[in-house]
């Protein structure tokens, strides 16, 4: 359930804008829309996830992608009638609450929300209807609801323990097969040269010294993602392996969720929202082979809204009602 601030007492004349925030693992997205659902203001900041980079630094890039989206659009954020928020990590009601609390001690909006980013890219795919949507950017989750209103979600776990299908654990993946062509437990592979030119390293070997740095996090070693899809078109067979097996854990997230929500003859769709979908067909044909095991209507779609943008509808509609 979201997270909602209290309505305060303010002078309706200028508060004719609507805020929506995407927060990711890598980067922040601030959208503002007007009463016609015209965007007229953006703007980006760095991570806002607050399992990976923490709180207040959370709270301070999302306040950063705000000031950048309201000089965008010439308005002041005072003007702003309500917004929500959609941002990784924040599964557990509790962090939720203190995410909004310190956006209230900075904002000065009447109306709240705090929800998952998987909540507002499935408002992007099927603007409040039936469906499930499947987020690999950095991380990877699923999250979807069916005609009832039952929710159900799948994923989200982090680097540690999950965000198979996302950037992280395919750039783990990549690291992992240069490791064992170095040591030759593992056959030789493009890899190698791809994490040597990506992680700015004269031999395979000394990425050791790279991706241990006390510099490096789990945003920049998540990069390293875009190599192995770019390996992967080159043919190389452990990269593609590493794509086939991302896409087939994308599927079972995809099934687990529409097993949960009884989904199974229906033909619904699976939004597809994250960088890793680039990729095209070296993700999604094994994702689609494996969701067809579980539900064989379903299909993968496009969403009709990014989740900055649908944030902020959402946000336009909290306001109505």
């Amino acid at each position: 359930m979201p997270i909602r601030s209290a309505p305060k007492k303010r002078a309706p004349q200028y508060l004719n804008i609507y805020l929506g925030v995407d927060g990711g693992g890598t980067k922040t997205q601030a959208v503002l829309v007007d009463e016609a659902k015209n965007v007229i203001g953006e703007g980006y900041a760095g991570a806002s996830n607050p399992l990976r980079v923490g709180v207040e630094t959370a709270v301070a890039n999302i306040s950063q992608a705000i000031v950048a989206a309201s000089d965008a659009a010439h308005r002041s954020r005072g003007d702003i009638a309500a917004a929500t928020f959609g941002l990784a990590g924040v599964r557990r009601l509790d962090l939720r609450q203190r995410i909004r609390e310190r956006l209230a001690e900075k904002l000065d909006i009447e109306l709240v929300e705090v929800v998952t980013d998987a909540e507002i890219a499935l408002f992007g795919t099927t603007l409040g209807g039936a469906g499930v949507v499947l987020i690999a950017g950095t991380g990877s989750i699923c999250y979807g609801k069916n005609a009832a209103g039952e929710t159900a979600i799948a994923g989200g776990w982090g680097p540690l323990a999950g965000d198979e299908g996302g950037g992280s654990s395919i750039a783990r993946r990549g690291l992992q097969a240069i490791a064992k062509a170095s040591d030759g437990r593992g056959r030789l592979t493009k890899l190698s040269a791809a994490g040597v030119e990506y992680f700015r390293t004269s031999t395979p070997e000394n990425l050791l010294v790279a991706i241990y740095s006390p510099q490096m996090d789990n945003a920049k070693i998540a990069g390293f993602a875009r190599f192995v899809v770019e390996t992967a078109r080159d043919g190389d067979e452990s990269a593609l392996e590493i794509l086939r097996e991302a896409g087939l854990e994308l599927g079972l997230a995809a099934g687990a969720v529409i097993g949960k929500l009884r989904l199974k003859n229906k033909k619904i769709p699976i939004g597809q929202v994250g960088s890793i979908f680039r990729a095209g067909e070296l993700i999604t044909d094994s994702l689609l082979e494996t969701v067809h095991r579980f539900a064989p209507k379903a299909y993968l779609a496009d969403p009709i809204l990014q989740p900055a943008s649908a944030a902020a509808q959402m946000a336009l509609i909290s306001s109505k009602n």
